[in-house]
């Protein structure tokens, strides 16, 4: 039923991500899948990359493959089941131009409990919910 899963992982809450973990690769055996794990740096500010170090892209984008490559390694699949990828963009877009060019036929999100904000903001997960050509699966933990 689905070939191709993509999961979207925020390097900076990866325990977060280590937790739905068991269910993701539960769901990838389940139908002989291969899984990606995308993570999306947000572009900074203009007028703050003057004060940062010109290789500092370069770094967060490095920091974020390895968090990737280890939370890959957890999962017990092998190399030809699982592969990361790391863009730069508007974190939705993003992950959506991703499930396209990967043809994923399933997105799974991880997902906190919704709070009384996420009813008043429009937050990623929403919108990569509610904008995708496949299914959407939010895992919450």
């Amino acid at each position: 039923m689905y070939d191709a899963i993509l999961v979207p992982v925020d390097p900076a809450e990866s325990d977060f991500a280590d937790r739905a973990l068991e269910k993701i690769v539960k769901f990838v055996k389940q139908y002989g899948a291969v899984l990606r794990l995308v993570s999306v740096i947000s572009p900074i500010q203009g007028f703050v990359t003057e004060a940062l170090d010109a290789d500092y892209d370069a770094r967060i984008a490095a920091d974020a493959r390895e968090e990737l490559e280890r939370i890959s390694a957890k999962t017990g699949l092998s190399e030809e089941q699982v592969s990361v990828s790391v863009c730069s963009g508007a974190i939705y877009h993003e992950v959506l131009e991703e499930a396209a060019v990967y043809n994923a036929d399933l997105i799974i999100l991880a997902s906190h409990s919704p709070s009384f904000a996420s009813y008043l903001l429009d937050s990623n997960a929403a919108k990569i919910v509610r904008h995708p050509e496949c299914s959407v699966l939010v895992v919450r933990d």
